[in-house]
């Protein structure tokens, strides 16, 4: 294992409280847009964490497939376990790491499913093999082996072949609706930049500087 990493510093930017737009959103989507101009993999790749009611945590990459000024959008199978999860505890947490650019954006909220008729619209914008995986997958279970997914794949091509692929009943969108927006700027000397965006009692937004 190389150590070198570990005493890498941080000279790509700050990040000040006047540089800031008014509204977390607009920030965000400020840096979503730097992040896709600089080329990273998967800009929109998000680790969700969950826990469970007595508060065993699970953490997973899920992708951002929607944002506007009720929250952060992504799709899932409603049986899986961060979808039982979910039911049963519905604060959540995202990190969106854009480690090439030492930033990252920390998120806490609340989610709630999208409306249905949202999520069938996403879902057939999907490519239909993509349609057809969401029927097959039913994530998070156990299953006998890989031949399991190929065969019942086999079984819904011949099924709806020709035919529009329906929306799964257990299958559809989150929305997380923030209560915190944290932006990351890493500094020299371990001096981080730390700026969290706080909902206040009247549902505006006030900037708060954390230490590093």
């Amino acid at each position: 294992m190389s150590l070198a990493d570990l005493r890498k510093d941080y000279t790509l930017a700050g990040l000040a409280e006047k540089d800031l737009a008014r509204d977390p959103f607009r920030q965000f989507e400020k840096w979503f847009q730097e992040a896709e101009a600089a080329k990273l993999a998967e800009p929109n790749a998000m680790t969700l964490a969950t826990a469970s009611p007595d508060g065993r945590p699970s953490a997973r990459t899920v992708l951002l497939k929607g944002l506007d000024g009720r929250g952060f959008v992504f799709y899932s199978n409603y049986e899986s376990r961060k979808g039982r999860e979910l039911t049963l505890n519905a604060r959540v947490a995202l990190v969106f790491p854009w480690i090439a650019l030492e930033r990252q954006v920390l998120i806490e909220g609340t989610v709630t499913k999208v409306a249905r008729e949202e999520s069938a619209a996403y879902f057939h914008s999907r490519p239909r093999a993509s349609q057809l995986g969401a029927w097959v997958a039913q994530q998070s279970s156990v299953i006998p082996g890989r031949a399991t997914l190929e065969e019942a794949m086999k079984a819904l091509e011949k099924k709806h072949a020709g035919a529009e692929i329906p929306l799964p009943p257990n299958w559809g969108g989150y929305r997380v609706a923030p209560e915190t927006i944290e932006f990351w700027q890493g500094r020299r000397s371990r001096l981080h930049d730390r700026l969290r965006y706080r909902r206040d009692q009247e549902g505006g937004w006030l900037v708060e500087r954390l230490s590093p």
